[in-house]
């Protein structure tokens, strides 16, 4: 993991003095890029870090999330795992750990898991995708105190391909429109983020 290690640190210094019992958001670029994240949801901590994979996030969260002491996590993770050539096993025990973990430090917090985003540069990639969202909503369920916001369908056209102009220029980042439309995916569930955080 030492090739996060200096932003990793960084982002430690700074969320250092952030009040506890926040919306806390971590995973990898897709949050630590969200341009108005803290607009969009006021008060939300953005504890993301690029190029992040499931096993990332779970090494990193007692360094990231524990100190934050979260009232709610949502959660974009996977994206990496997948386009690095995970097979399903492997992305299903690291999704596991990663769980494991946060139940370890937090029992019983809510999550929120933002669904794995169809990019153009992995358009090819997007069967095994929904494969690993299915994957994750299958543990959520078992998991309780969780919610799956469905993010792959509002970045598809009509013919089940993602929508160009919701991604930057390198195919995988989103775009300014790419975010209005994840956070208006996540607002249809703010009532469940009131109360249940």
């Amino acid at each position: 993991m030492q090739w996060f290690e200096d932003e990793v640190r960084a982002l430690e210094q700074r969320l250092r003095g952030t009040p506890a019992g926040r919306l806390v958001f971590y995973g990898s670029s897709t949050i630590r890029l969200w341009p108005d994240l803290a607009k969009d949801f006021p008060g939300a901590i953005n504890a993301g870090f690029g190029g992040s994979t499931l096993n990332a996030c779970a090494w990193f969260y007692d360094r990231l999330v524990v100190p934050l002491r979260p009232r709610h996590l949502v959660l974009y993770v996977g994206d990496n795992d997948v386009g690095d050539g995970a097979g399903l096993e492997l992305f299903h025990q690291r999704l596991r750990d990663l769980f494991n973990t946060i139940d370890h430090f937090h029992p019983g917090l809510p999550i929120t898991w933002l669904t794995i985003k169809p990019s153009p540069s992995r358009a090819a990639l997007l069967p095994h995708i929904q494969l690993a969202n299915d994957l994750a909503r299958g543990l959520l369920v078992v998991r309780g105190r969780s919610v799956v916001v469905e993010v792959c369908r509002p970045l598809l056209d009509q013919a089940s391909q993602p929508i160009p102009a919701l991604f930057q220029a390198d195919g995988l980042h989103l775009s300014a429109a790419g975010y209005a439309a994840l956070r208006a995916a996540l607002w249809q569930h703010l009532p469940w983020l009131r109360e249940h955080g």
